[in-house]
Formats: C-alpha cells, structure tokens, sequence
C-alpha cells in the first residue's frame, strides 16, 4: 500500500517529476522577501537574452543582479505573475521576457531553444514567509511552509499543501489553506506575497492521495475551491481507483498536467483574468478579478479536441457533451484560440479561419477578452452579428474569410449568409475552416442548420 505518511506520499511526487524534467530545489535557494528562486531567474536571464543582459549590466553597473531582481518585483506588484510571465517587461534601452512557450511549428530554431532553456523547480518545504525572523526576534514562533511550490524561471507558479487519505482528506489540506496560510501575517498584516492574488504563485492545489481541488485566490474562510478530478466510474465525482495499490488515484495531476510541455502551455494558453465591471444601487462601479485555471475537464477536452485535429486534419467531426456550469464559453475560447494557431508538421497553417456559431452575445466579448490576454493583438476575433453601416452580414463575412481573420463569430441565424459569400467569392471555398458550434439547442434545427 502507498504509505500513509505524508513525507513519503511528497518524495513520490518529486520522484516522478524529477525524471520529466523538474530540477528540485531547497528551501534555502527561496527568498522569501521577494517570494523568487533567485538563482533560476537570473540563471535563465542570462542563457537565454545573453546580448540584453549585458546591456542592463552596463545600464546598471552597480549589482546588476539586485536591481533585476528588485525591477521584476516592482513589475510583479503592478502587474502580476502572469502578465510578466506572458509578455515580460520593459526597463530602459531592454526588454526582458521572463518565459518562453512553445512555437507554434519548429521553423524558428532560437526559439525552440529559448523554449528547452525554461527551468521548472519542484521545491518542498517552502519556508515561505519574509515575516518569520521578525516575528522570531519579538520571540514569537512563527515559520510556516508549504509542502511544495512549482517554480518556473524562478518565479512561483503553484503552491501545494498535501494530506495523507489514510489520516487526513482533501478537505483538511483546504482547511489549511483557509486557516493556517492567511494571505497577511496575522500580526504584522503585512503580505505575504507568494500568496497574494495576482502577485504570487498563480493556483493552490489541496491534494490527498485520493482527491484534488483548487483555488486561484486565498482569502481565508471564504476562500473557494473547485474540483479538479477526472471523475470516477460512471459518471461520478471523484477519481477512478488507481489500477495498482502502490498508485496514487491522484497521480494524473504531476505525471500529466505538470509533465513540463503540458504545465507550460497551462500558463500560456489557458489561464488567463476575467475582469467584470458591476454597479451597485447607488452607480459605483466596481471592477471584480478572477483568475481563471482551467478545470481538469476543460484542459483534458482542449487537449483532446486539438490533439486529434492536429493528427487527423481537417474534415472530421467530434460531439462534446457537457453539463450546466462546466465551463463551456472558457472551453471554446481555448478551443478556437488554440485551433486558430494550430499548425501542420511542414508549418502551413491547418485552418484558414475559425467559426463559432452561437447565440450568445455574451461570448464575443469573452472570446476578445480572453484571447487579448493571450496575444495583445486586436482583431484576432471579428464578431459578425449585425449589419454594421452599409455592409451586410454576407458582407461583412465574405471579407473576414477572404482576409483570413482568424476567429469569426457568427449566430445560428447569420450562418446561412455564408452561402450567399461564397456565390460571391468562390475562391473561399478552396480553404480548410474549423466549425465550433455552441449548444445543439432549438435554434439549430431546420433549414439553417441543415445548411
């Protein structure tokens, strides 16, 4: 039987993840006050931008390495972990990227190099808080840790708290996150800031040997958790039984969504901050953040959808069932931004154009909004919805198609003037187009369906 203690339960997640590729790492390489592995920061700075690096060191003569360090905080603090992950920063006369991720399609060599050059840290027994000593010398005890931290470049990308099933559930590794990991030094109320929303790691997984669930935001007793099982036998919650008694029912998590390809394209190509504005009775507008981490359904039918069009090719058609509140409007922006950027093996784009029909206003904005987060570029999504000025929707379609734009957002209703595009430009129709089709609902029935 796997053994009950947790220590073990930790060394066999490390055991299999260092083959993978993880380095593993010690506590004593965390600073904790700027909550970074300072050496993989600097380390992969230097590998990957040697000719920028040397620029800042003669920017900054004077302990080049402690004024990075103390920039990328400042840009952390502004901005948080993910946008410095994803598209790095600027200081003068440089401009530093904090990550790479993986290149659409293998013709660009230095990038697949700066790619291979990430350095991904396991790390266990985070002694995390900058609070600690302070509270040491007022000869108070206080040393918190955290069973692991997921580092990439330095920089902390997940925590975990880990629970033995044969003591404790997932539900006691969550209550540790609500009680025993508050976000602000109980005395001090000072951050902590690997567990500041935005600014530390990105998600906190509550694992057992048997469950797993997740937050993107500690906030004490209100902290929520989501699930992110695969789902048991039959439909239920939970996970399958491992197939051996020495297996973890739990093991998906660090051999499938951490192997080092697959954590990676989770920070470039899923997560991402919805932002909505909502106005109180008295017209105050509040803006509400919420980093979104796909659930393990999500990720695991992107991955699918996009795996077996890239082997397939085009032509094919696939049914995905779902239920209410499974995150679909998520799941189809990553399934039409990832289909949109999908590439053959001799690097001719597969799609000329990607088209989601659906009903729902409400995913155009979303849609945007989200695949801005990933590339910073406007009219990658172009809805057409209504007639705009003196064009018509046929119109307006025929010209998104003929300028390749790589996401076109239809209605069930508008679908039909497709037809009326290419009779008017049937060099259209030479192309390869994905069909994302929102809910087989009443209003895709009949002729426009058919059609």
């Amino acid at each position: 039987m796997a053994d009950s203690k947790e220590a073990p339960f930790q060394q066999d997640i490390i055991n299999a993840m260092a083959p993978a590729g993880w380095l593993v790492g010690t506590s004593g390489g965390y600073d904790r006050k700027n909550a970074l592995y300072t050496e993989d920061l600097l380390g992969y700075i230097q590998e990957t931008w040697p000719d920028r690096w040397d620029k800042f060191c003669k920017n900054n003569p004077q302990a080049p390495e402690q004024v990075l360090v103390q920039k990328v905080v400042r840009e952390l603090e502004k901005v948080g972990t993910l946008e410095v992950l994803r598209h790095g920063f600027k200081v003068p006369g440089v401009k530093f990227e904090l990550c790479s991720f993986k290149p659409d399609h293998g013709m660009n060599p230095e990038s697949l190099a700066r790619y291979r050059a990430n350095r991904l840290r396991v790390v266990p027994e985070v002694s995390y808080s900058p609070h600690a000593r302070d509270r040491a010398a007022g000869g108070q005890s206080y040393n918190p840790r955290l069973d692991l931290v997921l580092f990439v470049n330095g920089i902390p990308t997940a925590t975990l708290e880990l629970k033995s099933e044969f003591k404790q559930s997932v539900d006691n590794a969550k209550r540790q996150y609500m009680y025993d990991r508050p976000v602000k030094d109980p005395i001090t109320r000072k951050p902590e800031p690997i567990l500041t929303f935005k600014r530390g790691a990105l998600v906190h997984f509550a694992v057992s040997q048997d469950e797993v669930a997740m937050t993107t935001k500690l906030a004490g007793k209100n902290t929520f958790f989501l699930p992110f099982n695969q789902g048991a036998e039959g439909g239920g919650a939970g996970n399958p039984m491992p197939a051996s008694e020495n297996d973890y029912a739990t093991a998906y998590l660090w051999e499938r969504v951490f192997q080092p390809d697959a954590w990676l394209k989770i920070l470039g190509r899923f997560l991402h901050l919805e932002q909505k504005v909502t106005e109180d009775f008295h017209g105050r507008r509040q803006t509400k953040e919420t980093l979104i981490f796909p659930r393990y359904h999500q990720w695991d039918v992107v991955n699918q959808l996009v795996g077996t069009t890239r082997d397939e090719g085009p032509g094919k058609r696939y049914l995905v069932q779902h239920s209410a509140g499974s995150g679909k409007s998520n799941s189809i922006a990553w399934t039409a931004h990832q289909l949109a950027n999908l590439y053959a093996e001799d690097g001719t784009k597969l799609f000329n154009s990607v088209i989601v029909v659906t009903d729902r206003t409400v995913l155009d904005s979303q849609l945007q909004d989200t695949i801005y987060q990933f590339e910073h570029a406007r009219g990658v999504v172009c809805p057409i919805t209504r007639d705009v000025g003196n064009k018509s929707k046929s119109e307006q379609l025929a010209e998104a198609l003929a300028n390749n734009t790589r996401i076109i957002i239809v209605t069930i209703q508008t679908f039909p003037a497709l037809f009326d595009a290419l009779d008017k430009r049937p060099q259209l129709a030479e192309g390869n187009y994905a069909v994302i089709a929102d809910e087989a609902h009443s209003s895709q029935t009949g002729s426009s369906a058919s059609k």
